[in-house]
């Protein structure tokens, strides 16, 4: 384990679960300002299609299914421009009022081959970018990480962390203190890696000591509270770990059998962490991380669920339920805490998204460009259906009276 000790205090940098959310228009990371599809916004849209209720739509160069993140008025993508030249990967910054492209910057330009072969469903420009302190930070897996300021000019750039993806990149990094952290599960020898996000330097590099057969996973890590401190909750093939911030040390993990090729981000509610196993059997475990040491898989599992949990989409956590959907469309609530089952019901479509909770109402929004909107609660209840008739990977991102969808080709702000 290469380790520099980070600076880094038990509660700081924690906007994934204790961070309060001061203000609804900022959704500056993957999942928003928890980091687990929770918003504080008003007067979010219900019904809207292609032509009503869309405020602009923007074309957006390239190819990406990084989801918008939202800060200070301006919204950030990543984006991958191929052409007979090769391949730039670029930042994005549009602005949230007009649409308008404000800057485009090539980030990286990888030699060719280095892409490597890209799942269906997967894109060169995957991660979500992370917006923090006036900077905005933007990964492209194993081609690299890098931080520029909100005006588009680079501040570092970090390329030398190298591993061999299967089907592309996906997890999205996480800020944790003075550490940009991050899930590197390739085919082989995977890790987790910790930059400095002043320098870029590589603060520590763990890696997953782990036996899976099938080694990558896609998963972005989720920094918890624990008895007053940080644990960050990262999920692999095999099995879901907590490590220390400072170093990268493991406190705990709990096993799962067949599970690879982790997509969903863990959410934390109730004393609990929620983490769903991957493929080929998707099962959704409920973790009680307080006391747990080394090997907890027969201690600290509080119950499991298997029947429509999803492979790929990251559940949500509103009061007393967890909701989640499966790659195929089946909603499920439970109750959080027990596990009991409240209802599973057919949504339609396919589902790759994550949800999002905003007054009350869970937004789902499936592969096909139809965004159902639920009433969250112990009894089913479909809200609206609302289709843009262009193909949706993508997160939504939600601030007050907006939301913003990205599609195959462009951004759209949807609102009144």
């Amino acid at each position: 384990m290469k380790t520099r000790w980070i600076k880094c205090l038990p509660l700081l940098g924690l906007v994934a679960v204790v961070s309060a959310v001061d203000a609804a228009e900022d959704w500056p990371e993957f999942r928003g300002p928890t980091g687990q599809g929770i918003s504080r916004a008003k007067n979010v849209p219900i019904h809207w299609s292609a032509t009503s209720n869309v405020v602009w739509k923007t074309a957006i160069p390239g190819e990406g299914w990084s989801s918008p993140a939202l800060a200070d008025g301006k919204v950030f993508l990543t984006t991958a421009v191929t052409d007979s030249t090769g391949t730039s990967l670029r930042a994005v910054c549009i602005d949230a009022k007009d649409g308008r492209i404000q800057w485009n910057v090539e980030v990286f330009r990888p030699d060719a081959g280095a892409t490597g072969e890209i799942h269906k469903k997967n894109s060169l420009a995957s991660p979500t970018p992370i917006v923090s302190a006036g900077r905005v930070f933007v990964h492209f897996g194993h081609m690299g990480t890098a931080a520029l300021d909100l005006s588009g000019k680079i501040m570092w750039r970090q390329s030398t962390l190298k591993y061999s993806p299967v089907h592309g990149n996906g997890g999205s990094p996480v800020l944790v203190g003075d550490a940009l952290v991050f899930n590197c599960d390739g085919n082989s020898d995977p890790f987790v890696a910790a930059l400095d996000v002043k320098t870029g330097n590589v603060l520590w590099n763990a890696p997953r000591n782990t036996t899976a057969k099938n080694k990558f996973s896609f998963s972005t890590p989720l920094p918890i509270a624990v008895n007053g401190a940080t644990q960050i909750i990262s999920p692999a093939s095999a099995f879901v770990s907590a490590l220390q911030p400072a170093d990268g040390r493991e406190i705990w993990r709990v096993r799962y059998p067949e599970g690879f090729s982790l997509i969903a981000r863990p959410v934390f509610a109730h004393g609990l962490v929620f983490v769903s196993s991957g493929y080929m059997r998707p099962i959704m475990y409920a973790i009680k991380p307080a006391g747990a040491k080394g090997d907890a898989t027969d201690t600290h599992i509080v119950w499991s669920h298997a029947k429509g949990a999803p492979n790929t989409s990251s559940p949500v956590v509103v009061g007393d339920e967890l909701y989640f959907i499966s790659d195929s469309g089946i909603a499920t609530c439970l109750d959080a805490r027990t596990g009991k089952q409240y209802w599973s019901e057919r949504v339609g479509g396919g589902y790759s998204a994550s949800p999002v909770l905003a007054e009350g109402r869970i937004y789902f929004q499936n592969e096909e460009g139809v965004g159902a909107v639920l009433k969250a609660g112990k009894t089913f209840q479909v809200l609206a259906k609302n289709d843009l008739g262009e193909r949706t990977l993508a997160s939504p991102a939600v601030t007050d009276g907006t939301i913003y969808l990205r599609s195959q080709s462009h951004l759209w702000r949807i609102g009144k």
